[in-house]
């Protein structure tokens, strides 16, 4: 049997897809670029949505990569044997040019080619879309799998919760999709399908054909080209192809558990609460490494990216604290995943001496109300279990109470630094709940920003590019170079959310602004708008547009060609888009607010009149 590394997998799925005419494109960063509806890149598609809807990649119609993501709604349940925080997903991706014809037979060369994972054939089974009252079931998908070596009884016709792709949200390229499991076990019966929790089947990769583009009502239009989009999640993938239970048990994460290990004296199987710890504080470390070491410079807060960052420190706290780990240790542990990933993402090493500042710096700042934020929590308890203990006496019907207040959890919050879903997850273990709704209204009550404003952006979809959208883009162009005028040459954007009603930007500047400068800021971008000057889009290569002066805030995730917008004297950018013809189309500019995002950090949140 064949063993992988995480390297080795990367070289070989990007070379299969070089060969086959794929341009190999860097991976885009954590935080997604002018779009309001998710926190963090949660797929390898999320940065391409502009080019799926019809733009034109620099690169070309034929894509490949390892895309960095992070998923955030399955933290608790981190310290399980496969869920993860910050995963890699490998891609490829078909801009309008080939489809199921070629993908198909690509996928199953991949996985069964004795150069490539080597597979046996009669160990995949695949799903197709079975078909609904909307569309009917992919039998051309179903035909192609078995012309290419599937066997028929391995081929499984599945409903539309299973073979349907996106959008995550309410509006966004979408289609049905092609799933590929490796068979590890005989089936549980007779009825067992990939869907099945029994373990006979794993999955390893996704196709997704994309002819669709979900609207705003439900409805669905075509989309101007038929896109292919696939995903392999590599520690997933590793697992399985090692044969492994826990993706855990890869190379990737071998010498942080050996950090771990000598730090507490404890090994990775003792038992299984050790185990669970091991698991949490290799996952946070590694997923708190890539933010803080992210191009666009995450730092705990207790808003937004910030928010989870913070979030996942303080339980990697907490967990290491279950087996005594000594206080400073996360920036340890997190060198080991520097060390690792350093030459397939070269911004870690360049921000270690960040990333070990500000994990120190949290760790720090929970470490010293951990204690007493723990005796508070167990007040709550024994509180409690005293009256519970009391009224059973004194009535056999009595309901035990099971259920901590939310303006105690809320305390717990506010006094002592706990996340609300650290105080769920201890009250869960010791037989609890908390009232979260309770504690919601608490929050709102001292008029504080509520973590509530993030998962609502977690429900929403992709972005779309609507009128108001594009031009409040346009409008941080003005703004980013307004600012380099006006305050300091040294600024540059460290993040951008757009939603149809306004813009935020944030951006390095160590103090605040002045009324002055918010002022001459706010003249100088109306000033531009008033001039009505062409936005000017052009393709050139990264080194060209370097020479020529133009901003490249990011420039891990740029290709060897890229888009620049310039703005006639006044701004020089490297961007996706999309923007509007001229500036005069943009109305007038107000800053609405100037304020604190975190360490050095500024945010303006402005509007188009």
């Amino acid at each position: 049997m064949k063993t992988y590394t995480g390297q080795s997998l990367r070289e070989m799925y990007l070379g299969f897809f070089k060969d086959r005419g794929h341009k190999v494109i860097p991976s885009a960063s954590l935080i997604p670029e002018n779009d309001p509806t998710v926190l963090f890149t949660t797929a390898g598609m999320h940065p391409l949505v502009p080019y799926l809807l019809g733009e034109k990649h620099p690169a070309g119609k034929r894509l490949c990569d390892v895309q960095k993501c992070v998923r955030t709604g399955d933290i608790d349940d981190v310290g399980d044997e496969r869920h993860c925080t910050f995963f890699e997903m490998l891609g490829n991706w078909s801009l309008g040019d080939y489809f199921k014809e070629e993908m198909i037979p690509w996928s199953y060369e991949f996985l069964t080619g004795e150069k490539y994972l080597g597979i046996p054939a009669d160990k995949i089974a695949v799903t197709v879309f079975g078909g609904d009252d909307t569309l009917p079931r992919d039998d051309e998908a179903a035909a192609l799998w078995e012309k290419a070596g599937i066997k028929k009884e391995n081929i499984y016709f599945m409903p539309r919760e299973n073979n349907w792709w996106g959008p995550a949200g309410l509006t966004g390229p979408c289609g049905t999709d092609t799933e590929m499991f490796v068979i590890r076990k005989p089936k549980c019966s007779p009825t067992c399908n990939p869907d099945c929790n029994c373990g006979a089947f794993l999955e390893i990769w996704n196709d997704v054909f994309m002819r669709f583009n979900k609207q705003a009502d439900g409805s669905f239009t075509e989309l101007s080209q038929k896109n292919v989009d696939t995903g392999m999640g590599l520690e997933r993938a590793l697992c399985v192809l090692n044969g492994k239970s826990s993706v855990y048990e890869t190379d990737i994460f071998e010498n942080a558990i050996k950090v771990i290990a000598e730090l507490t004296g404890k090994n990775y199987n003792d038992d299984e609460e050790t185990t669970k710890s091991f698991r949490v504080l290799l996952d946070h470390c590694r997923t708190a490494t890539f933010m803080l070491g992210d191009e666009k410079g995450i730092v705990p807060s207790n808003t937004d990216q910030g928010y989870i960052l913070r979030r996942i420190i303080r339980r990697a706290v907490r967990y290491g604290r279950k087996i005594n780990l000594p206080e400073g240790s996360l920036s340890k542990i997190s060198e080991a995943f520097i060390e690792y990933y350093k030459d397939v993402y070269p911004e870690l090493n360049i921000n270690r001496e960040k990333i070990a500042e500000e994990l120190a710096k949290e760790e720090g700042k929970f470490t010293k109300t951990l204690q007493q934020g723990l005796k508070e929590f167990e007040k709550c308890i024994g509180g409690i279990e005293r009256k519970n203990a009391f009224m059973s006496q004194q009535n056999p019907d009595y309901v035990p109470e099971t259920v901590i207040g939310g303006k105690q959890a809320f305390r717990l919050y506010d006094t002592y630094g706990f996340p609300v879903e650290i105080t769920d997850e201890m009250a869960k273990e010791r037989g609890f709940t908390v009232d979260i709704d309770g504690y919601k209204a608490a929050f709102e009550e001292h008029q504080n920003k509520s973590k509530a404003g993030s998962e609502q952006k977690f429900a929403c979809g992709l972005a779309d590019h609507k009128e108001a959208t594009t031009a409040l883009h346009t409008a941080t162009h003005l703004l980013h170079a307004a600012l380099k005028k006006v305050c300091s040459p040294d600024v540059n954007q460290k993040g951008s959310n757009i939603t149809e009603e306004r813009l935020r930007f944030d951006f390095n500047l160590p103090q605040p602004m002045t009324a002055e400068q918010i002022k001459a800021v706010e003249d100088m971008v109306n000033e531009v708008i008033k001039a009505d000057i062409p936005v000017v889009m052009k393709e050139i290569s990264l080194d060209e547009a370097k020479a020529e002066g133009f901003t490249g805030l990011f420039e891990s995730k740029y290709g060897e060609v890229v888009k620049t917008y310039t703005i006639g004297d006044f701004s020089k950018e490297i961007c996706g888009g999309p923007h509007v013809e001229s500036t005069g189309k943009l109305g007038k500019f107000k800053i609405q607010k100037e304020q604190s995002c975190g360490s050095g950090l500024r945010r303006i949140k402005a509007v188009l009149e």
